[in-house]
């Protein structure tokens, strides 16, 4: 049968175009229950419902099916997530509805359809002769869409009764929380519940009503009390706002350290964008961080500057009523230069995800509303009902957001799932990946089927097509216990006296082609994520650990860049090729360098590294000459007991000169492999820039220097360098490391690009023209991309379409910016919580510090022994706070009488804080200089003595 619809539209150019389509409707699509006899064709059996469908429904107690309209699914996808919901029906209608409104929960509803266990089933009901329907004259799209999914209800009851077999009667009923929908099934004859109804009727699964969402009611929020917050406008006033200009929209960044104060990230055009400053809890209006919100600009007369006070939500406020803490924002004088400032008008996109976190229990007997704390202080804390407060208090736990009314102090949510106790080393390390967005599910059998079938070996086709360089003297050197070795190097004189230097990459892009599963997932992982004891791949381990890496005594595929060189480290000539090799030493940074320093040692290995080395030194100083900087991180690494996997020793990581002369390399095959990329695909290369920063953001390294009578010079990269080298003060040694640490924390992100999508290249860090990365393809995606188009610019490998697609390229850079921000913020929080773990075992400790920034209640002091960073206050609840002067210009902090600047030197007491077991921290008491009713009491360092040393393992940094 063909139904068509004919319509006209009206062209850019002004004319009219007929558009007639076509609508094919069939009366053979089966209903998906395989006893079903009225059906012509069996129902395919991993998507089918269940012969006889079970319930413990108390509402229906007669086997039957649920049918979900669209909203149900839309907010109710944890419910039919749980295992305990099964054959459901999902019509196509629903399907699409859902795909157009939230691309999360399409994906999430078609894995649940996919799972043969859950024994849901998916009907066309809009190519069903017998259950599509038309619009009618004057109905809305929404209307006509609740009508067909109660078409498909009524036509499923009166075929199932149809059928020949008759032993068992079976039901399908509407899951529907439209009150008017649920209505008009009822008057139409069809069983009908709220969601809410039915789950709460499941006697066999009462843990289900915990992770029903909660769905607000505008109605119900206005009667009931005093309104905090001003309404949200709808979507069409603020189109018209942005149009006019009155309003302004951008994304909303909340404040890790003021819970009352965050900004809007407006962006502009030509990439330029500026910050809106937004202060308490009325302005903030309900906007959650990440969220893209519509903001009004203040008048320029209620402009503000940020407090600068440490201010968390300590959440002791059960009750819906005015924050206490704003006052202490009035309260704080401040000099700095005021910002525009601006209110939250209304929510363009909520950005909201599962949070992990846990839960603060009522202290109202019997109640089942208790507070959420999530583990991101960004996010404000969550209303949730659950009737197993008791059993969830110590453990961690995923809440969702459902809404957040204007007479609520918090937004309210709901429970999905506990991850374990708080504390254990496994649940805390799911938190972070889970906090951090890392895709860490393990490697569908869809993508392992297209790994290479082993025994794998390198054939003689394979040689015949690639350079042999199996007899040459590569090596590789990494970090102690590295497995997904993906870089090799070899120098060898040759007879015309200069030197063949050559980089060898893992071949990654040879075992995963583009568009195939494998690819597919590499892609969206983006990244390796290396915390301090686990290894997340981005690759399966077949190839990180085995087939792609260069490990010694294997023949191995790589992708070779090799220079002719003189002694002077003068480029010569450069060639690029797919290679085989066979690495002769995997080597650590340690045995590099001893071989090197060895000179006893003189065979071919060790020989090669002398001449890399001291190569190395020259490729490096020309770096500096032309402006790069060396910066400065604190960098830990921790020494793991055997047995119990706890820290027992922490150190700062020591270079070596192998360090060094690794990365020289790295660089320069990274540079020579961007430069002919880009010659050979102008608008589709993928590159890496280091946009220079702003101005504005060394002002705070400009005055700390100056308060130690430095300056410090930043018009280029070539001024700043030359000054950090300069700045020295007699007494000081570590005050250089410290300019170049806060040096490190002006700079910009660096940001991977699609050439033809930008003009600017420029890499402000390594002061280079041009920059990508080619040298870690195990562990990067971007590397693989590169290998692709230098392999195609080489005419070793074909292209295919969406290499060559910039646009494509630049939102794959999007993904590659946002996955690898994610690892950096996932690594970083693994070395805290190991960091804690280890100070939680040693006890209380002394430790010399210096102070990285001045707050106007604290300071940040750094240990360089650990490469700790920590917070003194000098406020504390329940007592008097001591006399405080700060000072924006020098900046310093003077506390009765005794004034902190930065970069001073002071000894701090180190403890672990376990008094809120969610946000255990490492917490910093003075010690020296002493002040009467402020410094700590001096203690007495414990000694570790847990025996002897273990094998070290070591986070490994990209």
């Amino acid at each position: 049968m063909l139904k068509s619809k004919t319509f006209v539209k009206k062209t850019r150019s002004g004319g009219v175009l007929k558009i007639v389509r076509e609508h094919y409707l069939r009366d053979d699509i089966v209903c998906g229950w395989r006893p079903c006899e009225e059906c012509e064709a069996p129902a395919p059996a991993p998507a089918s419902l269940s012969d006889l469908p079970c319930t413990s429904s108390q509402l229906c107690p007669q086997p039957h099916f649920v049918l979900p309209d669209t909203n149900v699914v839309l907010h109710q996808i944890d419910i039919l997530e749980d295992p305990a919901i099964q054959n459901v029906i999902i019509l196509q209608t629903v399907l699409q509805e859902v795909r157009h409104r939230s691309a999360p929960v399409y994906k999430r509803i078609k894995d649940v359809i996919n799972n043969p266990e859950k024994h849901f089933y998916t009907f066309t009901n809009e190519h069903h002769k017998d259950t599509y329907i038309e619009q009618e004259q004057g109905e809305g799209a929404n209307d006509r869409n609740d009508r067909a999914i109660r078409v498909a209800v009524k036509w499923y009851n009166e075929h199932l009764k149809k059928s020949q077999n008759s032993n068992v009667h079976v039901q399908v009923i509407l899951m529907t929380n439209d009150r008017k929908n649920k209505e008009r099934a009822v008057e139409d004859g069809l069983i009908a519940f709220t969601c809410d109804e039915y789950i709460k009727s499941l006697a066999g699964n009462p843990e289900l009503i915990d992770r029903l969402a909660s769905i607000s009611d505008n109605t119900k929020e206005i009667e009931s009390g005093k309104l905090l917050f001003a309404e949200h406008l709808p979507l069409s006033k603020i189109q018209q706002g942005l149009k006019s200009n009155s309003y302004l929209q951008g994304t909303f960044r909340a404040n890790r350290d003021n819970y009352l104060e965050a900004t809007v990230w407006v962006h502009g055009e030509e990439g330029k964008s500026k910050e809106i400053f937004i202060q308490g809890l009325k302005n903030l209006n309900r906007a959650i961080h990440e969220d893209v919100v519509a903001v009004e600009l203040l008048p320029k007369e209620m402009w503000i500057a940020p407090s600068a006070v440490v201010l968390q939500d300590e959440g002791q406020v059960e009750e819906d009523g005015e924050d206490d803490q704003e006052h202490l924002l009035k309260n704080v004088a401040t000099k700095n230069v005021s910002k525009p400032t601006g209110k939250v008008v209304g929510i363009i996109k909520r950005n909201w995800r599962p949070f992990c976190g846990m839960i603060s229990k009522s202290e109202i007997k019997e109640s089942t509303r208790h507070l959420f704390t999530p583990a991101d202080r960004r996010i404000p804390r969550i209303r949730i009902e659950t009737r197993q407060a008791a059993t969830l208090e110590k453990q961690r736990i995923v809440v969702v957001i459902d809404g957040w009314p204007r007479n609520s102090r918090y937004p309210n949510g709901h429970f999905v799932r506990s991850l374990g106790n708080a504390g254990d080393k496994e649940t805390e390390t799911e938190v972070l990946l889970l906090e951090h967005d890392v895709p860490h599910q393990p490697f569908s059998q869809a993508v392992l089927s297209f790994l290479p079938k082993m025994p794998w070996g390198i054939t003689e086709q394979d040689l015949k097509e690639r350079m042999d360089l199996r007899h040459l003297h590569i090596c590789s050197v990494d970090p102690p216990g590295c497995t997904d070795i993906d870089d090799a190097l070899h120098c060898r004189e040759l007879e015309n006296g200069n030197l063949e230097v050559g980089v060898h990459i893992a071949d990654v892009s040879h075992f995963i082609r583009p568009g195939n599963a494998l690819d597919q997932e590499s892609a969206n992982r983006g990244t390796t994520v290396y915390l301090c004891e686990k290894r997340i791949d981005m690759v399966p381990e077949l190839l990180s650990s085995n087939l792609c890496s260069l490990r010694s005594n294997v023949e191995r595929f790589a992708f070779s860049c090799i220079w002719e060189m003189t002694h002077s480290a003068e480029i010569l000539h450069t060639t690029f090729r797919k290679s085989v090799i066979n690495s002769k030493a995997s080597l650590t940074y340690a045995e590099a360098q001893m071989r090197i320093d060895d000179e006893n040692m003189s065979d071919e290995v060790t020989k090669g590294l002398r001449r890399l080395n001291k190569l190395a030194k020259i490729l490096k100083k020309k770096r500096i000459d032309n402006g790069a900087l060396t910066l400065s991180s604190p960098e830990v690494r921790f020494h793991i007991d055997s047995e119990t996997h706890d820290p027992i020793d922490l150190q700062t990581k020591e270079l070596k000169e192998t360090n060094s002369m690794v990365e020289e390399f790295m660089l320069l095959a990274n540079i020579s492999v961007a430069q002919k990329i880009y010659k050979e695909f102008s608008e589709c290369a993928l590159l890496r820039k280091h946009p220079a920063p702003p101005p504005s953001n060394f002002d705070i390294l400009v005055k700390a220097a100056n308060s130690k009578n430095l300056v410090i010079q930043t018009d280029s990269a070539k001024a700043l360098a030359d000054s950090l080298d300069k700045a020295e003060v007699p007494g000081s040694p570590y005050l250089n490391t410290l300019l170049r640490i806060l040096t490190t924390r002006c700079m910009m992100q660096a940001v991977y690009f699609c050439s033809g999508m930008d003009t600017d290249f420029h890499h402000f860090g390594l002061a280079s023209p041009i920059y990508t990365h080619f040298t870690s393809p195990i562990r990067r995606y971007s590397d693989i991309i590169v290998h692709r188009l230098l392999a195609v610019a080489i005419s070793a490998d074909s292209t295919y379409p969406d290499i060559m697609d910039k646009h494509k390229q630049q939102a794959l850079c999007n993904n590659l910016n946002y996955r690898h921000k994610m690892a950096q913020y996932s690594q970083r929080a693994s070395v805290a919580f190991h960091t804690q773990l280890f100070f939680k075992n040693k006890g209380i400790v002394d430790e010399v510090g210096y102070i990285l920034f001045v707050k106007k209640n604290a300071i940040v002091v750094l240990i360089p022994k650990f490469g700790l960073e920590g917070t003194v206050f000098f406020e504390e609840k329940g007592k008097q706070s001591p006399k405080m002067h700060y000072n924006e210009e020098i900046p310093s902090l003077t506390v009765e009488g005794t004034l902190f600047k930065m970069f001073d030197k002071v000894t701090v007491t180190i403890t672990v804080d376990a008094s809120n077991i969610q946000h255990q921290k490492i917490r910093m008491g003075l010690v020296d200089p002493v002040i009467p009713g402020v410094s700590v009491p001096r203690t007495t360092s414990q000694q570790n003595t847990a025996g002897e040393e273990p094998e070290v393992k070591k986070a490994r940094r990209s």
